[in-house]
């Protein structure tokens, strides 16, 4: 952004020189300044011509200039938006990930809370001596649904994988083709 300041600031600079200049000849200068600048009759309208003809190079050149600076300011600034498109959207894809993550851990956390419970309750009952087959069937549970949400974690986290992984692959293969 600093660099489209500068430009902004070096384009309206020239336009400023180029205004004074052109206005300098075109309203011409006072009649006496004219009489002591002017060297004799006949080398007046060379001299004003060449003289405004070279004003005339200088200021197109400049809107020359002004026009290719103006076409790369405005390519820089679709090259912002389109990357600030693209970091909004890798933001958002970033925040389902997180979200789904975080479910899994939640998921997680509650199974292992479980699981430890049904331990807890299974090491009572065996230094009882006493063997309750439906705290043995709900530790198996337990332990099936950790299974599970470890599952679904680790795959959850393969997708990442894979999505940060499609552009780089697909950059490759263009790189390749072309």
């Amino acid at each position: 952004m600093a660099q489209l300041e500068e430009l902004e600031q070096r384009i309206s600079a020239a336009f400023a020189r180029i205004s004074a200049g052109v206005e300098a000849l075109s309203s011409g200068h006072t009649a006496r300044e004219r009489a002591e600048a002017a060297p004799a009759p006949s080398d007046t309208g060379p001299t004003d011509t060449a003289a405004l003809a070279a004003l005339q190079d200088a200021l197109d050149e400049e809107r020359m200039a002004n026009a290719q600076l103006t076409d790369r300011l405005r390519a820089i600034r679709e090259q912002g938006g389109s990357t600030e498109s693209g970091l909004k959207s890798e933001v958002e894809t970033l925040t389902r990930a997180l979200d789904a993550q975080g479910l899994d851990v939640q998921r997680l956390s509650s199974t292992v809370a479980q699981l430890r419970e049904d331990l807890r309750r299974l090491r009572e009952a065996a230094e009882q001596g006493v063997v309750d087959p439906s705290l043995i069937n709900r530790s198996m549970l337990a332990e099936l649904e950790a299974l599970r949400a470890t599952r679904a974690a680790e795959a959850n986290e393969m997708n990442d994988i894979m999505s940060a992984l499609v552009p780089i692959l697909d950059a490759e293969e263009a790189r390749a083709h072309a």
